[in-house]
């Protein structure tokens, strides 16, 4: 199932996405002259904070239309598969916030990040973690179940948890350095409905279209008294994990 992403729609609903990449930006913590890759870069917002650090960036994302937000930004950015990554040996450094987790073949784009780095070379990324959006998807689960499609939202995404990952990481001639599973509740200041409209838009395409509204408004009650509170504002679930590998 391929999930498409609007670079308009994302901007406004997910906007939070780039915002809370702070952290994992201070983790790679990019220099003057190095040459790094952007792994997922999307619209190119926190890309093109590398570059104002004084990096050489490229920036790969397989949605052609973030290509095209990143590259009205000035950023050298293409359209690419990250299971298929055709560089080698080339980057100081890979960076990579929020992607990770849709990607369906983890060990091929490990592979590829491996090929990528200079000997040395480092994997600074921020991805969904263990726990990451569960209210949302036992919700969104039972509710597509009821309606007969409960097999749609299977493999979606890939949540793993630290011990898992650094054994994948180390698996492709990796060294940990640092891991760290973060709890990060989210507001969601534009409501449960749209960012199941815009995060689950694949699974929901799949639906359907006379059962998608329902689908929707029906997880929604669901969530209601575990993520909104008295005064009618959201809170995702959200845990992410965060590392820093050598290649």
């Amino acid at each position: 199932m391929t999930q498409s992403w609007n670079p308009t729609v994302y901007a406004e609903i997910g906007a939070f996405v780039p915002a809370l990449g702070a952290g994992v930006l201070e983790w790679l913590a990019p220099k003057q002259g190095e040459r790094i890759l952007d792994l997922g870069c999307g619209d190119g917002q926190l890309t093109a904070k590398i570059v104002a650090a004084g990096a050489e960036v490229v920036g790969v994302d397989a949605s052609p239309a973030m290509v095209e937000g990143a590259l009205a930004k000035g950023i050298d950015a293409r359209v690419c598969n990250v299971e298929v990554l055709p560089f080698r040996s080339e980057f100081d450094a890979v960076f990579s916030n929020a992607v990770l987790h849709w990607v369906r073949d983890q060990d091929a784009m490990l592979a590829g990040v491996k090929r990528a780095l200079k000997p040395g070379g480092r994997f600074v990324a921020e991805m969904g973690g263990h726990g990451n959006v569960a209210a949302i998807l036992v919700a969104l689960t039972a509710v597509l179940e009821r309606h007969g499609c409960a097999d749609l939202e299977d493999g979606v995404n890939y949540y793993p948890a630290p011990k898992s990952y650094a054994a994948r990481l180390v698996a492709h001639g990796f060294s940990v350095e640092e891991m760290q599973l973060i709890p990060r509740p989210t507001p969601l200041l534009a409501g449960m409905k749209a960012w199941l409209t815009t995060f689950r838009k694949g699974v929901l395409d799949a639906v359907p279209e006379a059962l998608r509204q329902t689908v929707v408004e029906e997880t929604v009650a669901l969530l209601e008294p575990a993520l909104r509170d008295e005064e009618g504002n959201w809170t995702a679930d959200y845990v992410r994990l965060r590392f820093v590998a050598r290649a």
